[in-house]
């Protein structure tokens, strides 16, 4: 049985619509400076996808951690 782990990714600056609708799924929340996305990962590939994803919109990753529990 597969089980996924919740990450956090930190990203400067707020999301566009387009990233927005390329994390449909995901808790988008907002700082002053830096936007933060959260979700369920299912393995490696999907978060190398992730921030691939992410790179291929420009942001600029600050951080990722995976979300004890």
């Amino acid at each position: 049985m597969a089980t996924t782990t919740r990450y956090v990714f930190c990203v400067d600056g707020p999301l566009s619509d387009e990233a927005r609708s390329a994390f449909l799924g995901m808790r988008i929340t907002e700082a002053p400076r830096q936007t933060l996305i959260d979700g369920e990962v299912l393995d490696e590939s999907h978060l190398h996808g992730i921030l691939a994803q992410l790179q291929a919109l420009g942001m600029t990753v600050v951080s990722v951690r995976p979300v004890p529990g």
